[in-house]
């Protein structure tokens, strides 16, 4: 069965556009109740410059997430070393821009082997089981597999962007062979990035991902119809594919 991983990182953002050592809302406590409503996974990235979640976020959901705890971080040695004392169930290396509002696109894996590849190294020699972020892109699936990834997120965010038909039917085309072909390289398949209640309902008969995280469409929905609701609704429609 395809599962939900729900990304909390908006209920941080939330609290840290008033400042002045806020407390609420609390990610952590959104997490809690993100599990109520059926989540198999709890999402968070701690960005270099913190603009959201913060270090005791993280260390406060590894001690409460019931389901698997995945830390999105970029391949730095502050991350690295943050990662090898929390010990989530999954890291996933994301490129990181500070100029950026959200993750823009996939890890150049390609060019970046090396480097990443000593990311993977650490990771695994922490006993923490590593997804590389990337487009839908043949190359760097292959690449991800030929580094040691156990699993690849594939970015769906020009997809669900995407408005000409066309348009959207040759991206999801992408990203359903871009699955495929990791599921061949015995990768683990995830996605996200910009998914909603509208675009989940194109991965209808799908069966080669293995999980979809999502954060921005659930929290705002979570704004009007609360928490747990807004994950319940996005599980049944991920069950009922």
């Amino acid at each position: 069965m395809t599962g939900l991983a729900v990304n909390v990182d908006h209920i941080a953002t939330l609290r840290q556009a008033r400042g002045g050592g806020i407390r609420y809302p609390d990610p952590v406590h959104a997490a809690a109740i993100a599990e109520l409503g059926g989540a198999d996974g709890i999402v968070t990235h701690l960005r270099e410059d913190r603009r959201h979640i913060q270090d005791r976020d993280v260390y406060l959901l590894r001690k409460t997430v019931l389901s698997r705890l995945i830390l999105e971080m970029a391949a730095t040695d502050e991350m690295l070393a943050i990662a090898a004392d929390v010990r989530p169930d999954l890291v996933t290396l994301v490129p990181e821009k500070r100029q950026e509002l959200t993750t823009e696109g996939g890890l150049d894996v390609c060019s970046l082997f090396d480097s990443l590849g000593g990311a993977v190294e650490t990771l695994h020699g922490a006993h923490i089981a590593v997804s590389l972020f990337v487009d839908p892109d043949a190359d760097q699936i292959r690449a991800s597999a030929d580094i040691g990834a156990d699993m690849v997120e594939i970015h769906t965010g020009a997809f669900c962007d995407a408005q000409a038909p066309s348009e959207k039917k040759r991206l999801f085309s992408d990203i359903t062979e871009a699955a495929r072909l990791a599921g061949q390289l015995e990768l683990g398949v995830n996605a996200g990035h910009g998914l909603c209640y509208n675009t989940i309902k194109y991965f209808a008969g799908i069966r080669t991902i293995n999980e979809f995280s999502i954060g921005h469409s659930i929290v705002s929905r979570a704004a009007l119809t609360g928490m747990e609701q807004a994950v319940r609704e996005m599980r049944d429609l991920i069950r009922n594919l």
